[in-house]
């Protein structure tokens, strides 16, 4: 996956703890997220930047080279190592090649391994250059770390209670910048020198365009050094959360050689690209496990992981993972709800969304029938997720929260005014952008899914979902319009309907175990979504033409947030659609095949645009729908490998005549 020099697309090396390293191929930080260590201090929350970036130069005979170079304000790109960027490389993992100017190459490595917050950083004379290096003269490399000791989501300023001063014990170099902030420990085979310094007006091009504070500032207390002519640089930075720093061996070489062994080895074992990208979601939490929803700033929510785990676990076989997923989210109902949000450690959950409980009813039942065709289903298990999912449909059937009540017509109502509980969340100040309180398409597409997996163990589900899919199909469908409505019963009027052409319909076909609509109706809609609604990168959230269709996703935090799902493309409803799609062409193998060529290879396309090996949160609804919001996005790749793996697989007597050039294409996906 190699990229010129200028590009902005984004790298990720993940931890499995929440925490990660980021930043752009070119080198140039656009993010306060953007750092080199970032850690989760409680994961997969807690996260805090710890060291932001690197300052480095080389010493040659000719004076001094830089290698790196950042944005300060007003708008100052300096030094300028961005000139002698010549080559990147996303994988195995991120690697620059720099030309200096006597002709020499320098490799900048940096790698992340699964399981510790640690990060180890490398440089090299290429091979070529250490052949010509006695042309070329001593080089010392000279590295600056740059540190903050910072919420992920603030910045940093120069201020006088920044602590400076290294502890050297057990061959590392230990900064303890501020109370209560993890210790950060490195480890080098060169030598350290003690020279403080700030660093002021650094600013993050993608937060001033997004109307947010954008300059900040970094201390760093001392100056690693190395001749580069003759040893291959190492610096090791880790994280004091929880623990001594027992990753770190008393040899930064040999270190750095055991993560790149394990890593590799741990790399090679995904079939794919986008198989890898998926394991960056699936970290740590307590002694479970959970769901990151997206790098660099969400954390782990319900909705998003009930709803990536299908592709992220189920598609790709790690069925383990799932049920330990589920189970440590089995002990969290509370009135038959599921937090869709667990905020930081001694705050409590929030319990805020009609449809992630549901989601989860939808987990449970794929989760449970692939361990029981793996003979991996124990009772206990199976009890526990079970209870789980009885104790949701018996929290919405008798009443809960926010107004979220089984109806008499046996459909869903939910909402109140000043609160957002479907996936249309946004809600800026007081304003409710999508509010759609009543009986919204997708939230009783979800329900009758759930009564219909509960009805499996209890008659009493299975009348209800009688009843409720009678109602649905009278009372949603209009068949003027060849459509589905997207809320009925609008804000609890009897009766009052909101038409607007939205994507939640298209659950009703795809997107979950059971269609609740068929025939000609579901044919009608499907094909009207696809006209209005289809990009490249997935369904637009409002059809061009209605009333509020935002074709950008731009601005600052009140017009982008306003237009978040008012026609901004989110490429994870790829996968109800194209299911959909494939369903109502009774799932043929022809059908599949074009559905392959028409909607999952030019998605998967994207792994190589924006955030690299993964698939972007959302893109604007007009050409050239550029990628916005978060560039990597678990629902995302879960969508996109459950339709690789499961809704669109081939027959394996198939996949040898498939087309040269889709192979290559999907080789990085």
């Amino acid at each position: 996956m190699a990229h010129v020099p200028d590009s902005t697309a984004e790298w990720l090396e993940a931890d499995g703890l929440g925490g990660f390293a980021s930043g752009t191929a070119n080198g140039v930080r656009t993010r306060r997220y953007h750092a080199l260590l970032l850690a989760a201090t409680t994961p997969p929350t807690g996260r805090m930047a710890l060291v932001n970036a690197i300052e480095a130069w080389l010493e040659c005979g000719g004076g001094a080279e830089p290698l790196t170079t950042h944005r300060y304000a007003p708008d100052v790109l300096y030094p300028d190592g961005r000139r002698r960027l010549e080559a990147f490389e996303a994988d195995p993992w991120p690697r620059w090649t720099y030309r200096l100017d006597d002709g020499r190459a320098v490799e900048h490595e940096v790698l992340v391994g699964a399981g510790r917050p640690l990060v180890a950083l490398s440089w090299r004379l290429a091979p070529r250059g250490r052949a010509a290096r006695s042309r070329g003269g001593p080089a010392r490399l000279r590295v600056r770390p740059l540190l903050s000791g910072r919420d992920s989501h603030a910045l940093h300023h120069e201020n006088p209670a920044f602590r400076f001063d290294a502890e050297t014990r057990d061959g590392l170099v230990v900064w303890r910048p501020y109370d209560d902030v993890p210790a950060i420990a490195a480890l080098a085979n060169g030598s350290y020198q003690q020279r403080t310094a700030w660093y002021r007006g650094f600013l993050y091009e993608e937060e001033r365009v997004r109307g947010l504070d954008c300059v900040e500032d970094l201390a760093s207390p001392g100056e690693f050094s190395w001749d580069l002519t003759h040893v291959e640089a190492v610096l090791v930075l880790a994280a004091e959360c929880g623990s001594a720093f027992t990753p770190l061996g008393e040899d930064a070489r040999a270190t750095l050689e055991s993560l790149r062994a394990s890593e590799r080895r741990r790399r090679r074992r995904f079939p794919s690209r986008l198989e890898r990208a998926a394991a960056d979601y699936v970290v740590r939490r307590g002694r479970g496990k959970t769901i990151v929803a997206g790098y660099p700033w969400f954390t782990d929510w319900g909705r998003d992981t009930f709803i990536a785990l299908r592709g992220l676990c189920l598609a790709t076989g790690r069925l383990e993972e799932a049920r330990a997923i589920l189970l440590e989210w089995a002990g969290t109902v509370s009135r038959g709800m599921l937090p869709n949000r667990f905020v930081e450690r001694g705050e409590a959950p929030e319990f805020n969304s009609v449809d992630a409980s549901l989601w989860y009813v939808v987990a449970v039942h794929e989760t449970l029938e692939a361990l029981a065709a793996r003979g991996r289903l124990s009772v206990a298990v199976r009890r526990r997720l079970e209870a789980a999912s009885d104790a949701i449909l018996e929290g919405y059937a008798s009443g809960t929260r926010y107004g979220i009540h089984a109806t008499d017509d046996g459909l869903l109502a939910a909402g109140e005014p000043g609160v957002q509980l479907t996936w249309m969340d946004a809600k800026v100040g007081d304003w409710v952008v999508t509010p759609r309180i009543g009986k919204p398409v997708e939230g009783q597409a979800l329900w009758l899914n759930a009564l219909r997996i509960g009805a499996q163990r209890s008659e009493r589900w299975g009348a209800i979902y009688e009843r409720g899919l009678e109602s649905f199909r009278a009372r949603f469908w209009d068949d003027a319009r060849g459509y589905l409505a997207d809320v009925v019963d609008v804000a609890h009027r009897q009766g009052a309907v909101d038409h607007s052409f939205r994507p939640n319909q298209i659950f009703a076909v795809g997107g979950l175990p059971f269609a609740i609509l068929g025939g000609g109706r579901a044919r009608r809609l499907v094909d009207l979504v696809e006209s209005r609604l289809w990009t490249p990168l997935g369904l637009r959230s409002l059809a061009p033409g209605e009333p509020g269709y935002a074709p950008r996703y731009q601005g600052g935090v009140r017009e982008r947030d306003g237009a978040y799902h008012q026609g901004t493309v989110w490429p994870w409803l790829a996968g109800p659609f194209v299911e959909a799609w494939v369903r109502v062409r009774s799932d043929t193998d022809e059908a599949k095949r074009e559905a392959r060529a028409r909607f999952l290879h030019p998605l998967l396309r994207h792994v190589g645009e924006a955030g690299l090996g993964h698939i972007s949160e959302i893109a604007d609804a007009e050409p050239p729908h550029t990628p916005r919001g978060c560039p990597f996005q678990a629902w995302s790749v879960g969508e996109a490998l459950r339709l690789k793996h499961r809704v669109l697989a081939a027959p394996e007597t198939e996949r040898p005549r498939a087309p040269q050039r889709a192979r290559n294409e999907l080789a990085i996906s």
